[in-house]
Formats: structure tokens, sequence, C-alpha cells
């Protein structure tokens, strides 16, 4: 007697799995963008890997635009540190760039700033770590948030601690007599526009990093604080190699 046989339905991955129930890959983080054999990240033109290249791209050109005006920054300090005038009684072209002495200060907020770099990576680092990912996903609890809360935070306070320090430096020239506004040089002036400029864009910075910790807190999908994260940590970066830079050329122009 011939036998019947019959092709069994393909499996369908259920939407709510109880014990035991197949998870929706298609919905499964992992962490540091890739290698983890998720079909979700490993899309191309959707998905969380989609959004944070976008989302990188868009810093990128701001930050690039930052940048140039960074550029400019430097390039007229150099040109008006070349300046000369004619001296009325020598008939003679002499220079009118007196130089300053830079607070000592600016070296310990500098280290700051770059403490700050390196706890804002371990951040980083600690969101995208897979296999804490993916125990999130799993409701065994929030260890990856767990882990980077602690550095984000640390960031935060070396951050202030870091404007701080550029308001005592502030003081301490004025004490010296190179106010901003009546008793202010040529290099000192520069000095407060230089390290000003960049001061504003570490206060936008310490919004951002505020702006990442709620969040790190309300935001329910582990892959979208992977990308505030991310993206915070990207911005980070670049201001603290910005005032190395900056920083670099101030003490060389004095």
């Amino acid at each position: 007697m011939p036998v019947d046989f019959t092709h069994a339905p393909p499996e369908i991955e259920r939407k709510e799995p109880g014990i035991g129930g197949k998870p929706p890959l298609d919905l499964r983080p992992t962490g540091g963008g890739g290698g983890g054999g998720d079909d979700d990240w490993q899309r191309e033109n959707r998905g969380p890997r989609a959004l944070l290249r976008k989302i990188r791209l868009f810093e990128f050109l701001f930050l690039s635009c930052d940048m140039v005006m960074f550029a400019v920054l430097v390039v007229v300090f150099f040109a008006r540190q070349a300046s000369m005038h004619m001296d009325p009684q020598t008939q003679q072209q002499v220079g009118d760039w007196h130089p300053i002495g830079l607070p000592p200060i600016l070296f310990l907020n500098t280290a700051a700033l770059l403490l700050s770099s390196l706890t804002m990576e371990i951040a980083r680092h600690n969101i995208f770590r897979e296999f804490d990912v993916l125990e999130e996903w799993l409701g065994l609890g929030r260890p990856a948030l767990t882990r980077t809360l602690p550095w984000i935070a640390a960031t935060l306070i070396l951050g202030m601690l870091f404007l701080v320090g550029q308001w005592t430096a502030w003081q301490q020239l004025t004490a010296q007599g190179f106010a901003f506004d009546s008793g202010s040089t040529p290099s000192s002036y520069f000095f407060y526009l230089i390290s000003g400029f960049h001061a504003a864009h570490l206060v936008a910075g310490i919004l951002l990093l505020l702006f990442c910790l709620c969040g790190l807190s309300f935001l329910k999908r582990v892959e979208l604080r992977q990308v505030a994260v991310d993206m915070t940590a990207w911005y980070w970066h670049v201001m603290g190699l910005a005032w190395v830079l900056l920083f670099a050329v101030l003490v060389a122009g004095q």
C-alpha cells in the first residue's frame, strides 16, 4: 500500500514567545555593530545599523563645519601675531604682539578633558557589549545600562570640572591685568576668543550628555540607547581633540 508523505508546515515565529518559544530574530539587537549574527543589524537599508550610519554622517558634516570655524580662528590668530606697525619715533616696523603667561591650571583642565574622553569611550564600549545587550533583550535585567551609566556620569563631572577650570583661568588672567574688556592685549584677546568659543561647544556637549542620561533611562529599545551613547561619544571625542590642538596653538603662540 503506497504511503502518502505530507510536507510539514513552515515554522512560524512567535511574536510573543513564552518559555521555549523561538525569539523574533528581526528585532534582536547586538552590540558593536556587527558580528553578532543579528538580522536587523545586518540589513543595509533599514534597522538600527542604517539609523546609526545616518546619524554618524550628519554628525560628521556638522562637526566638519565646526572644525572649519576653529581652523579660521587659528589662521587669524597667527596672522594677527605676525602683524606690525610703524613706530613714529624710530620709523621702523615693530610688532605689537606681546605674549602673556598662560595660567598653569590650563594643563590640569586639559588632563581632565582627556580623562573624560577615556571615560566616554568606556561607556560607549559597555553599551555595545553583545552579551549584556542580549541579556537585556531576554529580559534578564539591564546589565549594559548598569555598566554604562556610571561612566557617562563620570564624563559629565569631568566636563563640568573642565568648564570650572576654564573660568578659573579667565579669572587668573584678569587678575594679571589682562581683562577681556579694557586691559585686553591682542594675545589675551585671542586667548579669550579661542577658549571661549571652545567652551561654548563644550557646554553643548554637557547638554548632550544630560540628554543621553535621560535617554538611557526612558528609551526602551536598547538599539536606541546604543545610538544615543554613540552620537554623544563622537561629539565629545571631537571636542577633546579640538581643545588639544587649540591649546597647543595657544602655547606655541606665546
